[in-house]
């Protein structure tokens, strides 16, 4: 079967397509790894790469300014990751800066972030950076679990309380749900109130009763005895107190004269 002449167009057309397509996947693939720029490298030692892979973005103030080039255990606790990155930015990208392991939206894929240091001396390439290390997931949804677990628990320990409570068992149920108990408790309450009222009452009396005994002429000299025996104690122990201060300041007195003895008979002495 011959070949016709649109035949051949339409197969040459169709080859033109497929090598442009594949020049431009080329393109984008080698731009995309930094195939056809000045590159240069830094690398980080991180303890956990949190899902990261070889082909990933690396990211500088927002901007995707190269890529993860290699991923590589070092150590069972240490792991080396290589960045390659567009020589554009070595400039900003100094010594201090940090490597940190995060994604691309909530659900995207992870990279790594730079964070700008604050020193003046950029990167010349093949420096390791300081790392941030990121949170153990695992570890974290394990505590939450087990948190959880015990919020369940307590729920169900504080339903439990309260389902007694409203059926009347222990103590707290049968007041809130006994009326006879409430009403015997607030008869106890009002009765203690009542014996507290006649505490003071009798008190009252008790006062008013031991002053009338104090002015009954039988009664007189007893407590006229009482009070000159409180007075003449207060007198003895005001006196010996006057006594104690009298006796410090003649010692005070007697140091302070022996002491200008002592200094005129050190003046008087001639000197050898």
């Amino acid at each position: 079967m011959k070949t016709t002449s649109g035949q051949k167009i339409k197969i040459g057309l169709f080859a033109i397509a497929g090598i442009a397509v594949l020049v431009a996947a080329i393109f984008l693939i080698g731009n995309k790894k930094n195939l056809f720029s000045a590159t240069f490298t830094v690398h980080g030692m991180f303890k956990n790469v949190n899902g990261l892979q070889v082909g990933n973005n690396a990211r500088f103030a927002g901007i995707n300014v190269g890529v993860v080039d290699d991923i590589q255990i070092m150590t069972d606790s240490s792991v080396n990751v290589t960045l390659t990155l567009n020589d554009e930015v070595k400039k900003f990208i100094k010594k201090d800066a940090r490597l940190s392991i995060g994604s691309d939206g909530l659900m995207g894929d992870k990279l790594v972030v730079i964070t700008p240091g604050g020193s003046n001396d950029p990167v010349s390439g093949g420096e390791q950076l300081a790392v941030v290390n990121p949170l153990d997931v695992d570890k974290l949804i394990g505590k939450f679990t087990r948190i959880a677990d015990d919020a369940g628990d307590l729920v169900e320990g504080l339903t439990a309380i309260v389902n007694k409570v409203n059926s009347g068992k222990g103590s707290i149920g049968r007041l809130l749900n006994n009326d006879k108990m409430a009403k015997d408790l607030d008869a106890t309450v009002n009765q203690a109130k009542s014996t507290m009222a006649n505490v003071h009452t009798t008190t009252s009396t008790l006062n008013e009763d031991l002053k009338a005994a104090q002015g009954n002429f039988l009664l007189k000299g007893f407590f006229n005895k009482k009070k000159k025996a409180a007075k003449a104690k207060r007198d003895s122990t005001r006196n010996v107190k006057q006594l104690r201060r009298d006796s410090v300041k003649n010692v005070k007195k007697a140091q302070k004269m022996q002491k200008d003895s002592t200094k005129k008979a050190d003046v008087q002495q001639p000197k050898q």
